[in-house]
């Protein structure tokens, strides 16, 4: 097995999922595990995955498609106590073979609260480039796939 592996949010591992935490200072960068559930459960074309390394759930990830049939990474975050392993890279990495997999991926768009320096970079470093557009206070990035 890889660094990391993608497996969906099951009633055996919600709890788990909710209870991961971001450090105090990053809080505001990203929507609550509980609250990213609760809208994949409203939001059909919202696929909320758990990042386990082995069988520890490290982290999450949400991705989904919206209604002008644009795919995102809609959420990621990784539970402070494994910070700094390169299990968000790798959850990324995942998310964007994720999503390779639908035909009809061909751009996937990414945003981050101004002022989080480490998602930027981290975007950056796979691809993502900025796409001039900012929704409320998130700067809106793309992956433009080849295919």
């Amino acid at each position: 097995m890889g660094l990391i592996e993608l497996r969906e949010i099951t009633q055996e591992n919600w709890l788990d999922c909710v209870s991961l935490e971001l450090k105090k200072e990053q809080k505001t960068y990203v929507a609550s595990n509980a609250f990213s559930l609760a809208q994949a459960s409203y939001e059909p074309n919202c696929w909320p995955l758990a990042v386990y390394h082995e069988t520890t759930m490290v982290g999450f990830v949400m991705c989904g498609r919206n209604d002008r049939e644009q795919y995102w990474i809609l959420r990621l975050m990784v539970d402070y106590r494994y910070q700094g392993r390169g299990y968000g890279k790798a959850a990324l990495e995942s998310a964007i073979a994720f999503l390779q997999t639908q035909p009809d991926c061909h751009d996937i768009f990414i945003d981050y609260v101004e002022g989080n320096t480490l998602a930027q970079k981290l975007y950056r470093s796979l691809g993502f480039v900025p796409t001039g557009e900012k929704i409320d206070r998130e700067i809106v990035m793309r992956l433009s796939l080849k295919r």
